[in-house]
């Protein structure tokens, strides 16, 4: 039996040529799936799935990775893909979910039900940097994808549109943190909210810098979120903390990110 030849996809091809090529192979309904908010140590996750249109229907002007969109890009270009995407769904993992099941399951678990929730069947799923197994389609995790397909840069949009509004709308309810600025990221006015103020209930007590500030920092990560508490009250802190940073139990601290600077703080570059 003939193999077919190989295909080889130059990251110098433009943001399309992945798709186009598992098109011509014919995978013709290429889904994208990415996340926002693996970083923050508040608010929820949020996955995010996209299948868009064949051919011109389907490039959207000033498509990127949602980190390097100015605010005003995000907002229109996700309107874009809401209107043109043959197919999209948005899930969203509240933290204390988050704190219960594991940053990774949960990261993973938000996309596969992403993907399943689409109301057009892929034949192919793109994931940014992360596999997602017990999909019944073949599929490829593609190191920053979000800056090499389409589809997942149209993910990434629709996760980080949607977990900026919700930050935004926190911050209403919360008022004190700067959600609505840092999204629910470490900056310098974050940590020194929480050392004043202590963590609130949308903050995930299995990061070490909320844990440490919530005076139960030596409670197993499940046992760190506090019952019952007044959504609308900050939960009472019993000691200060140093500024560690705001990352999950078992994953390596990444140096603070100045604020309001959403590609510092997402991982990406300026």
């Amino acid at each position: 039996m003939l193999t077919p030849p190989r295909t080889v996809v130059r990251r110098e091809a433009g943001l399309y040529a992945l798709e186009r090529a598992l098109q011509r192979r014919g995978f013709r309904q290429v889904a994208g799936a990415d996340e926002a908010g693996r970083g923050a140590c508040a608010g929820p996750l949020v996955a995010a799935a996209a299948i868009l249109p064949e051919g011109r229907r389907g490039e959207i002007d000033g498509l990127a990775d949602s980190k390097l969109l100015t605010p005003a890009s995000r907002e229109r270009v996700h309107d874009e893909v809401v209107a043109r995407a043959l197919a999209y769904a948005v899930v969203v993992i509240p933290a204390d979910e988050v704190d219960a099941r594991g940053l990774h399951v949960c990261n993973l678990a938000a996309m596969r039900r992403a993907l399943a929730s689409l109301r057009t069947r892929p034949d192919y799923v793109l994931t940014d940097g992360f596999g997602v197994d017990g999909l019944d389609v073949p599929g490829l995790a593609v190191w920053k994808g979000d800056r090499v397909a389409a589809c997942v840069a149209a993910a990434s949009v629709l996760a980080k549109v949607t977990r900026d509004r919700i930050m935004v709308e926190l911050d209403g309810t919360f008022p004190g943190y700067g959600f609505a600025e840092h999204k629910g990221y470490i900056t310098p006015e974050h940590t020194a909210a929480l050392r004043e103020r202590g963590p609130c209930a949308e903050h995930r007590f299995s990061y070490v810098n909320v844990a440490a500030v919530s005076g139960r920092g030596d409670a197993p990560p499940r046992a760190r979120r506090p019952m019952g508490a007044r959504p609308d009250e900050p939960m009472e802190r019993s000691r200060a903390s140093g500024g560690t940073v705001g990352v999950a139990l078992g994953e390596q601290p990444r140096p603070p990110a100045p604020v309001g600077e959403d590609v510092v703080m997402e991982g990406g570059v300026r």
